[in-house]
């Protein structure tokens, strides 16, 4: 569950603000990603879990709410997942996550491994713990299934699981943190806020720029922007780029995160009229 303020600017180290507003909006890096991926056209399945508190049927209906699949999503005792989030007037944000229930995800069953079997894409965040995500991109690796990793909160990671990865999906500072670690990556797609992102892979690089845009809220932008790449990846890194840009510029013009993640429609009218004007 996103706590969200809203404040003229953000504080800096001890001193106290005024905020304009708060609100409580589900979100969590794997749900407003599951989300924008059902938005965009895909068929999706979850993985994860919630806890036994008040948020946890809030959070299970926004994903049934938008068409993505709850078969797999775990209830475990204690609290859910929640980030306390600070917007300024700009639009951006300073975010606080505490996994919550995601912790107590220390495994997959065989029913969560015949799902990532089954699948075209494993599309991975590292707010559950490492060793489950590494076993899931290992079973996908083994049934063909591309292994799409945005890997935030970035950490280090073993070796062996960057070498079941495809896709890395970075923000300029995660790019710099992980490093050489990304070097082992088929392909590489590093999100530039309003400027875009760019792309590197076996065939060479490509840039493309952000869509000009009012930005409200970049809370959610970076999952909008994964969840639709995602969707789009078989289509080729140019067109899924450029849908990826779309669709993250679109979630940045309103406050919160799973609530402002658009639909293919809007996303597809986005892409024809950024083609247009360029």
């Amino acid at each position: 569950m996103d706590l969200v303020t809203t404040t003229a600017r953000r504080p800096e180290p001890g001193e106290t603000v005024l905020g304009s507003g708060f609100t409580m909006m589900p979100g969590g890096k794997g749900a407003n990603q599951a989300i924008a991926a059902s938005r965009a056209g895909g068929r999706v399945q979850f993985l994860g879990a919630v806890g036994d508190d008040v948020f946890a049927d809030t959070l299970r209906d926004v994903l049934t709410g938008s068409d993505v699949g709850v078969s797999r999503l775990r209830t475990v005792a204690g609290p859910s997942g929640v980030a306390t989030i600070v917007v300024d007037e700009s639009g951006e944000n300073s975010i606080i996550v505490v996994g919550g229930a995601n912790g107590e995800m220390t495994g997959l069953t065989d029913a969560d491994l015949a799902v990532i079997a089954d699948a075209d894409v494993l599309l991975c965040q590292l707010e559950i713990p490492v060793p489950t995500v590494a076993a899931a991109a290992a079973h996908a690796r083994a049934h063909a299934t591309t292994v799409v990793l945005n890997p935030s909160p970035a950490q280090r990671l073993p070796a062996s699981m960057w070498s079941d990865v495809d896709v890395a999906v970075v923000n300029t500072g995660e790019a710099r943190a992980l490093g050489a670690a990304l070097d082992s990556v088929p392909h590489v797609v590093i999100t530039r806020g309003a400027t875009g992102a760019t792309y590197r892979g076996p065939d060479g690089e490509l840039s493309v720029p952000g869509l000009a845009i009012e930005v409200v809220d970049t809370t959610g932008a970076g999952d909008a922007f994964t969840g639709a790449l995602a969707v789009a990846w078989l289509r080729g890194p140019a067109t899924a780029l450029r849908w990826a840009c779309a669709a993250g510029a679109l979630a940045a013009t309103a406050l919160g995160a799973s609530a402002s993640i658009p639909d293919r429609s809007a996303i597809d009218n986005a892409v024809r009229t950024f083609a247009e004007q360029h």
